[in-house]
């Protein structure tokens, strides 16, 4: 008996369709390229610039929130206030802001966005194929991912904190409205990503299946994220809840930078037309 038929049927099946050979194309080159690996460094560059990041965002609210009782009450009932220390200091009320800790979380912050950024133009050359010498040198590269960081990190901040108050209940934006803000403010950032990252050599207007493909995941990512934080870690007791939002964003970063990189793939498969593609070894198709 051949147990391997069913799955050259499916194989032969898969080609003859649209519908499933262009994802399974994405699919089959996305491992074909190890695509867990650029996954997981860039995830790995990015949790570790969450932290100076942190530092930010609290010497931030420390500032804003200072003179707004009303602001800093929605802020409270956010899933904002779910967050380890700046949780507690947001619900007491002592939350304040400080002079040196703005400058280290923002050279911080710098820094560690600088390597996310540089981790992810790599990965997308990767994944285009582009030649070494073909790259973008080594000033180039860091003055434009400075630049990107400027423009696009605040965007990608409140677009976080816009789907952070829409899912966990807060009244500052209506559902819709909110919705609509934060995946508006997603098409801007990822635009911007896929346009400013990926090679000269590639028109704009390949770039966007991989767009929309990055900013429907990271919406469902961020209303997801909203929504643990508010159910699931509100209601947990100090340290599981602790545990709980760690893994819950070693998560969401990991899958954040799945669909980006799976968002590049899907550009260079529909680009290049490399589809359909048999999924097994020992037939090319």
């Amino acid at each position: 008996m051949d147990v391997k038929a069913p799955l050259r049927r499916f194989d032969r099946f898969q080609q003859q369709h649209r519908l499933l050979a262009a994802p399974l194309g994405v699919v089959k080159k996305f491992g074909d390229d190890e695509g867990g690996s650029m996954v997981s460094l860039i995830a790995y560059r990015a949790f570790l610039s969450l932290f100076p990041l942190l530092l930010l965002l609290t010497t931030i609210l420390g500032y804003v929130l200072a003179d707004d009782p009303s602001l800093r009450e929605s802020v409270v009932d956010s899933t904002l206030s779910q967050f380890p220390v700046i949780g507690d200091q947001l619900r007491g009320g002592t939350l304040t802001g400080s002079g040196v800790a703005l400058a280290v979380g923002i050279v911080g912050s710098l820094l560690a966005g600088l390597g996310v950024v540089l981790e992810t133009e790599q990965t997308f050359d990767r994944v285009w194929g582009v030649a070494k010498d073909d790259r973008r040198g080594f000033v180039g590269s860091r003055l434009r991912a400075i630049g990107l960081l400027l423009v696009l990190g605040g965007l990608a901040v409140v677009s976080t904190v816009v789907s952070g108050l829409v899912s966990g209940g807060a009244h500052l934006f209506g559902p819709v409205w909110g919705l609509l803000i934060a995946t508006a403010l997603n098409l801007v950032v990822f635009a911007a990503v896929f346009r400013l990252l990926t090679t000269e050599q590639v028109g704009f207007r390949a770039l966007v299946p991989g767009i929309l493909v990055t900013t429907v995941g990271w919406e469902i990512l961020q209303l997801l994220g909203g929504w643990y934080i508010s159910h699931e870690v509100r209601s947990a007791p100090p340290a599981y809840g602790t545990f709980a939002l760690v893994i819950g964003l070693l998560a969401w970063i990991h899958l954040g930078a799945f669909f980006t990189v799976l968002g590049a793939e899907a550009n260079v498969v529909r680009e290049r037309r490399l589809w359909p593609r048999s999924l097994l070894p020992d037939d090319r198709g």
